[in-house]
């Protein structure tokens, strides 16, 4: 009988056994292959109408998930291999060449992959058309789709994975040459010792934490600035974290150890003592589950949040339907042609804006565009009464009432300009006369026209435009606003397809198809590595949670032995199984909550992201849940066996 042969029949005869790490390189595989199907997707190509970098996008996340299924493989790998040491010492303790054993180990390792590899492919071309209709399904697209294998995605699926499991292999036939005989047979006895926890300590991991958000929560002025402040944000809370589980978690096991009467309540001291000693060994893995937790959370917030705002943020880049400069009669009537010819979409206002382009000394303001000076900042110049007719086109009940050198500024797009840098503060408007010195009294948020440069529109009233009008003739935008404008594909394609370079043609829908596709592409990536990294900080726990419930599993039958009831000894792995998950939760949500609102600060994302971002953390919540409860089930049968 071969090698092969006997380490074919010792997984077929005790499969239970490779059970778990079979489900974790199927896990991965899945993952993985799931993935790249959608990367080479015809019918996602084909649903991608304008967003540009998409396949940029699936190849940095392809090789983020390549990096979790190594960490995460090695990982299960580890787990499995520190169950079978004793295994393999009554191996060599029975006269097995240690060749013999390293190359049945190989074998093994070899078939769990392949075999691996062929479920985990097969599940993936499954949930692979479910995925697809979900993306789809963000970018709001209706093309059919098909049951097809991508032999691409097989081909790149079997290189990456065929590479980890060699690798994996190789490692399992080298496990017999790293131990002695004796330390095989000790694989589970782990020296543990009572950490101590200092208060001081605990308390300066607070005030590291706390300074860290102090630190980015204040104002930046420059990139560099920005940079500097980042790294120092970042080394401060990874620093910090560490030492709060280090001390804190410690010190805080130590205060619950001193209240006697509820410390030696049934059999609640031996689940926190087995904590206690074994927070030292904890440390690393909460701090990166932490971390873990917080990045995942964000990540995913940033993703919803976006993908949230997706209408509103078309409406203020592209107010109305089409807009365009008028480059004369003909032009002008060529794409309104285009326009009327639509009668799907019938237009419901139309609207020719005056524009005076004119430069202004804007030292006095707290904000300036950047690459100008503060002495002569281009601006343009629209009339109150334009600003009333372009409100009453776009359904908006705002008006504004001007008279003489009183002035409104719209807010530029993509700032986090506030009332405050402009109300109250003059700006003064260059001519070829007297200069005018005018003064905001309004600052107003709802963008009035399609983003064109200059972008700093100022409202001024009818007699002040009147007096620049009389300088120099005003350009002539025309705007129009049609019915049910997100879904007037075929106009937009028609309109953009004309030779209007020079009249700054902005078309609402090719506007709102590309932060849809942009949003829905990355808020499908960004959720699908959300599901990848919550997945991988759970089994980080769950792995190590079985390891240490194995170990523990003669203690626990010596309790059983004494009459502590089966009620208790559950109790016991719960609430040891609350303190590890539950300790890195609070302290990722907290740390995913304070840096969301760092984003919100500097207009990284939406105001009203709230609601996504609530939604973002009950999800991971409610998902993590579902993983401490498997891991007490897990462990409960562990120790009931």
């Amino acid at each position: 009988m071969t090698l092969f042969s006997v380490a074919r029949k010792n997984i077929a005869g005790n499969f239970k056994s490779y059970l778990l790490y079979l489900v974790s390189m199927v896990f991965s595989i899945v993952i993985y292959f799931t993935f790249v199907s959608l990367q080479y997707s015809t019918e996602i190509a084909s649903a991608i109408q304008s967003s540009r970098g998409v396949q940029s996008i699936f190849l940095q996340a392809s090789i983020l998930l390549i990096l979790f299924a190594a960490v995460f493989i090695w990982y299960s790998s580890s787990f499995f291999n520190r169950r079978r040491k004793k295994e393999i010492g009554l191996y060599s303790l029975l006269g097995v060449r240690k060749r013999t054993i390293g190359w049945m180990m190989f074998y093994e390792n070899m078939i769990m992959g392949a075999l691996a590899l062929a479920v985990g492919i097969v599940i993936g071309a499954l949930l692979s058309k479910l995925f697809t209709l979900m993306m789809l399904r963000l970018l709001d697209s209706a093309v059919e789709i098909s049951f097809a294998l991508s032999p691409a995605a097989i081909g790149n699926t079997v290189i990456v994975f065929a590479i980890l499991i060699v690798v994996t292999s190789i490692r399992a036939y080298l496990l017999i040459y790293r131990f002695r005989l004796i330390e095989l047979f000790q694989a589970e006895k782990q020296a543990e010792s009572r950490p101590k926890g200092s208060p001081i300590v605990a308390i300066l991991a607070v005030v590291v934490l706390a300074a860290s958000y102090w630190l980015i929560l204040q104002p930046i002025a420059t990139s560099q600035q920005f940079s500097i402040t980042l790294l120092v944000f970042m080394i401060g809370v990874i620093s910090g974290t560490y030492l709060l589980f280090r001390f804190g978690a410690v010190r805080f096991l130590l205060v619950l150890a001193k209240n006697k009467a509820s410390y030696y309540q049934g059999v609640r001291f031996v689940g926190a003592a087995q904590l206690l000693f074994r927070m030292a060994g904890h440390v690393r893995m909460l701090t990166v589950v932490s971390l873990l937790s917080a990045v995942t959370i964000i990540a995913v917030s940033i993703g919803a949040s976006a993908y949230y705002e997706i209408e509103r943020e078309a409406a203020r880049t592209a107010p109305f339907s089409y807009a365009h400069l008028s480059k004369g009669d003909k032009l002008d009537a060529e794409i309104e042609r285009v326009i009327t010819a639509d009668k799907e979409h019938p237009i419901i206002a139309k609207l020719d804006i005056p524009i005076l382009g004119t430069t202004a000394d804007a030292s006095e303001l707290a904000v300036v565009p950047s690459k100008f000076t503060v002495q002569d900042v281009p601006v343009k110049l629209m009339s109150a009464a334009t600003f009333n007719a372009i409100a009453d086109a776009l359904g908006r009940d705002e008006q504004v009432r001007l008279t003489g050198l009183e002035a409104a500024i719209v807010q530029p797009l993509d700032t986090d300009h506030a009332s405050d840098d402009y109300v109250g503060r003059s700006i003064t408007l260059k001519q070829a006369g007297e200069d005018r010195n005018v003064t905001f009294g309004r600052f107003i948020d709802e963008r009035v026209m399609n983003w064109s440069f200059p972008d700093l529109i100022v409202v001024v009233s009818e007699e002040l435009y009147g007096e620049f009008a009389r300088q120099s003739a005003p350009a002539i935008y025309k705007a129009y606003k049609v019915e049910d404008e997100r879904s007037a594909r075929a106009t937009s394609e028609a309109l953009l397809g004309l030779d209007a370079k020079e009249a700054e043609l902005t078309v609402h829908y090719a506007e709102y198809r590309g932060i849809l596709e942009a949003g829905g592409v990355n808020l499908f990536v960004l959720g699908f590595l959300g599901l990848v990294f919550m997945a991988a900080t759970g089994s980080i726990i769950y792995f190590k949670q079985l390891t240490e419930a194995q170990s523990d599993s003669s203690r626990y039958a010596i309790l059983r032995n004494i009459g502590v009831s089966r009620r208790e000894i559950s109790i016991s792995i719960a609430m040891q199984s609350l303190f590890v998950f539950g300790l890195p939760l609070a302290v990722g949500i907290l740390h995913s909550a304070l840096f969301l609102q760092v984003l919100m600060n500097f207009n990284l994302i939406g105001k009203e992201a709230t609601i996504p971002i609530v939604m973002s953390i009950a999800a991971y919540a409610i998902i993590y849940t579902g993983y401490y409860g498997l891991t007490v089930q897990s462990c409960r049968r562990i120790v009931e066996a």
